[in-house]
């Protein structure tokens, strides 16, 4: 993942962009959440912000919506709260923020 996109994704959860980091278990389901509102609330914005564009006869490039990009992060995070007590999701990342 680019480091731009993780920083979105990360301080959506309320995460530090840290080069290294850990979910622990208790943190998941919260974590998922917080990224399905984030998603909600950009959801909202977008249209607006569309409309907004063709107003001023601007042609928008189109964009990878956050919904694309949080849904990979989502799924792990819930999957792996199921997998129990020990399950654990550590990331370092290859260069720093």
């Amino acid at each position: 993942m680019y480091a731009n996109v993780a920083k979105v994704l990360m301080q959506a959860m309320g995460k530090e962009t840290t080069a290294r980091g850990a979910f622990l278990p208790a943190q998941m389901l919260p974590a998922a959440q917080a990224l399905r509102d984030a998603v909600a609330r950009s959801e909202v914005r977008q249209p607006v912000e569309e409309e907004e564009a063709e107003e001023e006869g601007k042609k928008k490039e189109p964009v990878v919506a956050l919904r694309q990009r949080a849904w990979p992060l989502i799924d792990m995070l819930e999957r792996t709260a199921k997998a129990g007590p020990d399950a654990n999701i550590v990331w370092e990342a290859a260069a720093p923020f």
